[in-house]
């Protein structure tokens, strides 16, 4: 099946039968995620993966009350950094360095980077260590419809909750979005047979 064939096969499931997603599965949806591009490769997020069933539990009745939570076999969190630290750009532009067995020194300009993220604001840092996150979480998403496997992305959560929850308010962390996997519950979701409306071609893009 084509990446267009498939994309039209995705869709935003609201409902899911419970089904385990097979972990070699699951596996290669988070190594897309890993590999996915980010700005400078920083990747200044990091994603949480609940399959525990009474986690989840915990997150639906406090966080986010749509039924994927429990019915999902995992659920994925995106969560970004608040702040992006010196110490941080340090342990990439070492990996950076020894990934491509070249010096630390040579990497000094490339590092200047993020010169303008480690001063900048809490408020600016998150809002930028988000953006990448969502990049990486768009790649999750065609991952698992890849592997046809479905996925639900959501925003619909009290992040703050669910920060304190997982404890990610002690990490420098926030959560951005969430994203289910599992397999669509055809008898019970009513958008399982619904036609996809999408903006026609001619609408979305503007070709110069």
């Amino acid at each position: 099946m084509s990446l267009t064939d498939t994309l039209k096969w995705r869709y935003a499931t609201k409902r899911m039968n419970g089904t385990k997603v097979p972990q070699e599965k699951v596996d290669n949806i988070l190594e897309a995620i890993r590999l996915a591009p980010t700005s400078g490769g920083l990747q200044p997020f990091k994603v949480i993966v609940i399959e525990d069933a009474k986690q989840r539990e915990e997150i639906f009745n406090n966080a986010c009350q749509q039924p994927q939570i429990k019915e999902a076999s995992h659920v994925l969190v995106f969560a970004a950094n608040k702040k992006v630290t010196a110490e941080q750009v340090d342990e990439y532009i070492e990996l950076m360095a020894k990934t491509r067995s070249i010096s630390v020194e040579s990497l000094e300009g490339f590092k200047g980077m993020f010169a303008g993220s480690v001063a900048g604001s809490a408020e600016q840092n998150f809002v930028w260590a988000a953006h990448q996150a969502y990049l990486a979480f768009g790649v999750g998403i065609v991952a698992a419809a890849n592997e046809k496997v479905d996925a639900t992305p959501m925003e619909g959560f009290n992040p703050e909750a669910l920060d304190k929850l997982l404890g990610l308010d002690k990490q420098n962390l926030g959560s951005t979005t969430i994203l289910t996997l599992g397999y669509r519950d055809e008898a019970n979701d009513f958008l399982a047979k619904a036609a996809k409306v999408r903006k026609s071609k001619e609408t979305l893009f503007d070709i110069r």
